[in-house]
């Protein structure tokens, strides 16, 4: 993408218009930001992407992500409080490492685990406006090296989007939104990995195949992800139905 200036521009215009699209009074937190990190991986020379989002007691979640991989090697950072997510989070600033092998001493179970995964290369920017921030957005390679500062550019860029957009006119004017929003995507993540769970074993399909066949069947119908992972869960959604959904 990077060597293509022109098509470059035309997904980033597309980003803008598809992030802005999700701005109505009832938009879905999870949705956003999923498709924030598949526009990451679009328009940088990256492999993954994934988003860690604060609770109200300050606690880092796993919100979203371009692929499992990159979905279980942020939840290992969460759970051995590491790695460059963790650190941007709580330092508010970008971290970046060109390579695991050589740069992951500070973090050193993170840096095997995530090489395990496939992952050589990590940059990690807030999702901050102002003084406050409310997560970080992790960008993986699969081969080391560092993003040039045109790309941390974007990339922070659209971390700025997701932010304003999480923050919105409605938290902004009253803190206690904010926090019921935020618990909400929380709360509604664990839902998605449990819908996940049973596509995965029911429809004998990854994890990663799953959770597109979630959010087709969420956006064909015009329902919320949560609300189609909770159907799947209670068995009152059909997982024939899911599966089915023809591919948009």
């Amino acid at each position: 993408m990077r060597d293509d200036p022109v098509r470059r521009a035309d997904v980033l215009a597309e980003a803008l218009v598809g992030l802005a699209d999700t701005l109505v009074d009832d938009y879905d937190v999870i949705e956003l930001l999923h498709r924030l990190t598949t526009y990451c991986v679009r328009l940088l020379p990256i492999d993954a992407a994934g988003i860690l989002l604060s609770d109200q007691q300050g606690e880092l979640r796993v919100l979203a992500s371009s692929t499992e991989e990159a979905r279980i090697a942020q939840q290992f950072a969460v759970d051995s409080d590491e790695g460059p997510g963790v650190e941007c989070f709580r330092s508010s600033r970008e971290v970046a490492v060109a390579d695991l092998r050589d740069d992951g001493q500070r973090w050193p179970a993170f840096a095997e685990h995530a090489e395990k995964a496939g992952f050589r290369a990590v940059n990690a920017v807030p999702l901050r406006l102002r003084s406050q921030t409310i997560g970080a957005l992790s960008i993986f390679r699969a081969e080391p090296g560092l993003l040039t500062a045109e790309d941390v550019k974007i990339g922070q860029g659209l971390a700025d989007m997701a932010t304003i957009s999480i923050l919105h006119e409605r938290a902004l004017s009253e803190r206690t939104v904010l926090v019921e929003q935020l618990q909400f995507a929380l709360t509604s993540r664990v839902i998605i990995e449990q819908a996940k769970g049973v596509l995965a074993e029911r429809c004998r399909v990854d994890m990663g195949e799953a959770f597109t066949m979630l959010r087709r069947h969420a956006r064909n119908n015009n329902l919320r992800l949560a609300d189609v992972a909770e159907g799947v869960v209670a068995g009152t959604v059909e997982l024939s139905q899911v599966s089915a959904d023809p591919r948009s």
